[in-house]
């Protein structure tokens, strides 16, 4: 059997038409008129090669092959009935479903701790993946299934398939080892500018926010050391002078000593992306909530202690 032919509402007529055991109260039951129900059933006999119902006085009795075919078919009906339905309801404490994501170490090691703690008390059944993509493949991924959510610290990222949110702010400090011999006084600008840098950004070359902002003042830092991932940068740090500008949720969990820029820089926006498919549907509207909450402690403006 071709089962692109199968058409499932032909099986719910024929459910309907078994308990029935009349095609006029089958039509009553399924709220459609009973020359829909006979063209139904006489679709659904050529499909399956069988009768299935043969008229007995004033109702219709099921053939073997009707008997046979009647328990997978209201087992696969409801299935599809509770598909529907919890397509409208959401219960975290029972929920099994994956939710992968792709975000930058930054996010990840900012987001990912705190919503994985969260959801193990009140969904501990959710797990978590995040994975590295290259953005050229994210609204594909997002339309095919394989990718739920896609975070980063820009908003430039626009598609006319994506919902696009705002889920926080940060601002960038500067961190260095703790006794570094040249901030023993704390930093400035002369001081900022004359000692190495390590730059993180995801392209090989242009500049940064750090570097547009100095540009608009005229200066220039020195940049010793250019990499891709936040996370690299303590490792370097505890090992050398160099110094850096990172997002103050993320150098907060580090051991090393933090201060705030010596000149002004807009604060840091983390934007959630997802498709626009999934923009009603409960379980996922359920997680941007989740998320939306482990994020309230990212202040941009809490003071360095």
């Amino acid at each position: 059997m071709n089962l692109n032919r199968i058409d499932l509402n032909l099986f719910a007529v024929f459910d309907a038409i078994y308990t029935a055991g009349s095609l006029t109260k089958a039509a009553d039951v399924l709220c459609i008129t009973q020359p829909a129900v006979s063209n139904s059933l006489a679709r659904l006999r050529e499909m399956l090669n069988d009768p299935l119902f043969v008229r007995t006085g004033h109702s219709m009795t099921p053939t073997p092959a009707a008997q046979n075919i009647i328990g997978p078919a209201r087992e696969a009906l409801g299935l599809l009935r509770k598909s529907v339905q919890e397509s409208h309801t959401f219960d975290p404490a029972t929920a099994e479903i994956s939710y992968n994501f792709a975000a930058r170490d930054l996010l990840e090691a900012s987001i990912m701790p705190r919503l994985t703690a969260r959801l193990q008390s009140i969904a501990p059944n959710i797990t978590l993946t995040n994975y590295d993509i290259s953005r050229s493949n994210i609204v594909s991924s997002m339309a095919s299934g394989s990718l739920d959510f896609y975070a980063d610290a820009s908003s430039a990222f626009v598609d006319p398939h994506l919902c696009k949110q705002k889920i926080a702010e940060d601002r960038f400090v500067v961190i260095a080892r703790r006794n570094h011999p040249a901030l023993s006084q704390g930093l400035n600008l002369d001081t900022f500018l004359q000692l190495g840098h390590i730059n993180i950004s995801q392209r090989r070359t242009g500049a940064g926010p750090i570097d547009v902002a100095l540009d608009k003042l005229n200066l220039k830092r020195r940049v010793v050391m250019r990499g891709q991932h936040f996370l690299t940068v303590p490792a370097v740090i505890v090992k050398t002078d160099l110094i850096a500008c990172i997002p103050y949720h993320l150098a907060k969990h580090y051991e090393c000593s933090i201060y705030e820029l010596p000149f002004e820089l807009a604060p840091v926006e983390y934007f959630l992306y997802w498709h626009v498919s999934a923009d009603h549907d409960h379980a996922h509207m359920w997680l941007r909530e989740q998320i939306e909450e482990v994020v309230t402690t990212f202040h941009p403006s809490v003071s360095i202690a």
